[in-house]
């Protein structure tokens, strides 16, 4: 038996058995607490706390292998299968109407679950469940969006934008304290991240608690061995190498964890010292110029693996794997590509030398002018951007007396970044990149999104694995 929910199916051959529209349904409503209603718009609970557009469905049908098939006027349809529909059952044993969870346990889903009569009330897709005799109706939006796939992970968030430095001279920029105080700034700004995987805030001051205060509007920040948040100071008497003023090459953070994190924030508190300027660089952008232009080096950048390890006395986190991870198909792409942790190869020798040229060609195309943006980060900047995409540097500088670069940072999980846009795009019609009315494209892609990137500059964490 199949418990799977098969979405947006043409009408199969001989699936209009029991066909009831709306001139001649029978109206039964089931309520939570299991009473008839007529008026199925206002007591039809969704598994979610969303609010559907009532979508009324044109027909509804039992096929021959006992799913519901429904359809609407302009010909969209649905199959459900009767075990995922009574899983989603408003009331007691289905959908909880205060957590909208699902409360039953799949271990009580009769074996012979089956669906003993659909029709259509208002609009809404009304059955009963045998041998429960069980009565439960479905808002016909909320089925529409499955229909639709608009209940699919990436659906509803704008989908990613290559770029170059030709594009893009500076990061997309954005008023901070307007970001901070109104929700289609905020909604417009993070559409911007899920884009472009980059974003600088302007006018967010250089108090301690700028950087959570932002960070506060997306989700919860990511801990790590180097604390919630972190300091990086850079000064003419440096405890490390990793603070002095040394050009810091196009890099991903923290390769050495399983799954490195989604965004990096770096709010700059002080800046005077002479050059010094960020770098970022769309791995996006340059994974598929690579892939075009230069097929063995990627092929080895996709397939060859390294070990990754922090050379700490107090840690020892490793991972292995390729400099570009291309996954599964459905999640990002994720760089792993800070040379001063990749230790070890976990390849044949025979491999080596392909796989250190094609490592030389993507720094090096990393670090291009047509692919590198540079910029001056100023103090009350805040950026964001994709740690997994987006590979970040710092330009070399002169140390002078009491010259500083003082800059906060923190991770959070891209989790979090695609879960505030879901619930912001819901309420707010989007102006992205600046004043610029964007239509969200919410055509769900066929493969998964695509994006690319991990970096660091002196902006990351020093000495961050």
């Amino acid at each position: 038996m199949t418990n799977r929910v098969r979405s947006v199916l043409p009408n199969p051959s001989g699936a209009t058995a029991g066909l009831f529209a709306p001139d001649n349904a029978t109206t039964v409503v089931c309520t939570p607490d299991g009473h008839e209603s007529s008026d199925a718009s206002t007591v039809i609970l969704t598994p979610d706390h969303y609010a559907y557009p009532w979508t009324a469905l044109a027909s509804a049908s039992l096929t021959p292998r006992g799913t519901a098939l429904v359809s609407w006027p302009d010909g969209a349809t649905l199959e459900c299968h009767p075990m995922w529909l009574r899983e989603n059952a408003p009331g007691p044993g289905g959908i909880d109407p205060v957590t909208r969870e699902c409360e039953l346990d799949p271990a009580h889903l009769h074996a012979g679950l089956s669906l003993s009569r659909i029709c259509l009330d208002n609009g809404a897709l009304a059955v009963t469940f045998e041998p429960e005799r069980r009565n439960a109706a479905f808002h016909p939006g909320w089925l529409r969006h499955v229909a639709d796939l608009m209940h699919l992970p990436f659906a509803a968030v704008p989908p990613a934008v290559p770029w170059t430095a030709h594009e893009h001279a500076e990061p997309v920029t954005h008023d901070g304290p307007r970001v901070l105080g109104d929700g289609a700034a905020l909604t417009a700004a993070l559409c911007d991240l899920a884009r472009y995987g980059l974003i600088r805030l302007q006018r967010c001051g250089t108090a301690p608690d700028a950087l959570a205060r932002v960070a506060g509007l997306i989700g919860a920040m990511r801990d790590s061995n180097f604390g919630l948040t972190w300091h990086v100071d850079v000064d003419i008497t440096p405890t490390s190498l990793a603070n002095t003023g040394q050009r810091l090459t196009p890099h991903t953070d923290l390769p050495t964890r399983e799954v490195p994190p989604g965004l990096q924030m770096l709010h700059c508190v002080e800046n005077s010292v002479d050059g010094g300027w960020s770098t970022m660089a769309d791995g996006l952008a340059i994974a598929e110029h690579l892939s075009q232009c230069e097929p063995d080096a990627f092929e080895a950048l996709t397939t060859l693996e390294w070990v990754f390890f922090n050379r700490s006395p107090e840690h020892d986190h490793r991972w292995q794997g390729p400099v570009i991870d291309a996954g599964d198909g459905r999640l990002p792409c994720t760089y792993r590509a800070f040379h001063p942790v990749r230790a070890f190869p976990a390849m044949p020798v025979a491999d080596m030398d392909r796989a250190y040229a094609a490592l030389r060609l993507l720094s090096m195309t990393a670090g291009s002018q047509r692919f590198q943006l540079r910029y001056p980060f100023r103090p009350g900047d805040i950026v964001i951007f994709d740690n997994r995409r987006v590979l970040h540097g710092r330009d070399a500088f002169e140390p002078r007396a009491g010259a500083r670069r003082r800059l906060i940072g923190t991770y959070m999980d891209t989790d979090e970044l695609y879960s505030r846009l879901r619930v912001l795009l819901r309420r707010t019609p989007v102006p992205c990149a600046g004043d610029d009315a964007v239509e969200i494209d919410a055509t769900p892609p066929s493969t998964g999104r695509t994006s690319t990137g991990r970096t660091s500059t002196d902006e990351e964490h020093p000495a961050h694995a």
